[in-house]
C-alpha cells in the first residue's frame, strides 16, 4: 500500500511542494532578524523619503522578504492543481510546525549554557555566545504572532482571490489569477504583520505602520510582477511531469469540476 501510494506522481507531487512550502517558510522567519538596505544591494545610496509624514524612509527590509514571494508562488500552483483545500493543508501545517521551531528555539535559549561555550568566541569579537545565540533566535513574541497571523491569513485570501479569478477565465491567463491573487494577499501580509508586532505591540503610530507597510508593499507588488513568469515555468514543468491528461483531470478537481474530466 505504501509502496503504491509512493509510486502515485500526484501524491509525490503535493509531499515535494509541501515539503518546500514549509521548508522555505521555516528559513524566512529565522532569517527575518536581519534588517537589510535594498538600495546598497544596488549600490545606491538610501532613498531618505518623507511618507504620511515620517521622514527618512528607504527599502530597509528583512531577509524573510528574500523568500516570501516564493510561498505565494508555491501556493497558487497547489491551488490550480490541488485546490483550496490543499492550500489550507499545507497553511496549517506550516503555521504548525513554524511554532512547533519557535518553541524549540525558546527551549534552547532557556538551557543553561556550558561556560566554555559563552567564551568560546571571545577572541572573534563575540564576548558572549549565549547572547548572541538569543539575539538570533529571541525574536520577540509580537513579531512571531503578527507573522504568523500574517502569514495565515494572507494565505486564505489568495486561495479565495485566485479561485474568484479562475472562475472568470477558465483554465486562461494563469498569470492574471496568479499575480492578482499574489498583489491583494502581500497587500493584506504587509499591514497586518506591522499592525500586530508594531502597533499592538510596540506601540507605532498609525503613520509609522502606513510608511513602513507601503514601503513594503512596493518591495512585494514588484516582486509578484517579477516573478510572474516563474509561475507559467514551474507549470511547463509539472504538465510534462504529470502529463496533459492527468494534469487536467486534477485542475477540474481542483475547481470541483472533476465530472467534466
Amino acid at each position: 500500500m505504501i509502496h503504491s501510494i509512493l509510486k502515485d506522481k500526484p501524491t509525490k507531487l503535493f509531499l515535494g511542494i509541501t515539503a518546500f512550502f514549509v521548508a522555505n517558510a521555516l528559513i524566512a522567519e529565522c532569517i527575518g532578524g536581519k534588517i537589510f538596505s535594498l538600495e546598497k544591494v544596488f549600490g545606491l545610496a538610501p532613498s531618505n523619503f518623507t511618507l504620511f509624514g515620517v521622514p527618512n524612509l528607504s527599502f530597509n527590509l528583512t531577509c524573510g522578504v528574500l523568500l516570501w514571494p516564493l510561498e505565494f508562488v508555491i501556493t497558487d500552483i497547489v491551488n490550480e492543481y490541488f485546490g483550496p483545500k490543499a492550500v489550507r493543508r499545507i497553511s496549517y501545517t506550516a503555521v504548525a510546525l513554524i511554532s512547533y521551531a519557535f518553541l524549540m528555539f525558546y527551549l534552547a535559549m532557556r538551557v543553561a549554557p556550558a561556560q566554555f561555550w559563552v567564551e568560546s568566541r571571545t577572541a572573534d569579537g563575540i564576548p558572549n555566545m549565549q547572547l548572541a545565540f538569543e539575539s538570533i533566535f529571541g525574536q520577540g513574541m509580537w513579531i512571531i504572532l503578527g507573522s504568523l497571523v500574517a502569514f495565515l491569513v494572507s494565505q486564505l485570501i489568495d486561495v479565495y482571490v485566485f479561485h474568484k479569478i479562475k472562475k472568470m477565465t477558465g483554465e486562461k491567463m494563469i498569470w492574471l489569477r496568479a499575480t492578482g491573487s499574489t498583489v491583494v494577499s502581500q497587500l493584506v501580509d504587509s499591514f497586518v504583520v506591522l499592525f500586530i508586532a508594531f502597533k499592538i505591540g510596540n506601540g507605532w503610530s498609525w503613520s509609522t505602520v502606513l510608511a513602513v507597510g507601503v514601503v513594503n508593499y512596493i518591495y512585494k507588488f514588484t516582486m509578484a510582477i517579477i516573478l510572474t513568469p516563474l509561475i507559467a515555468f514551474i507549470q511547463g514543468r509539472i504538465e510534462n511531469y504529470l502529463g496533459h491528461d492527468l494534469a487536467k483531470k486534477m485542475k477540474l478537481q481542483a475547481m470541483g469540476l472533476e465530472n467534466e474530466a
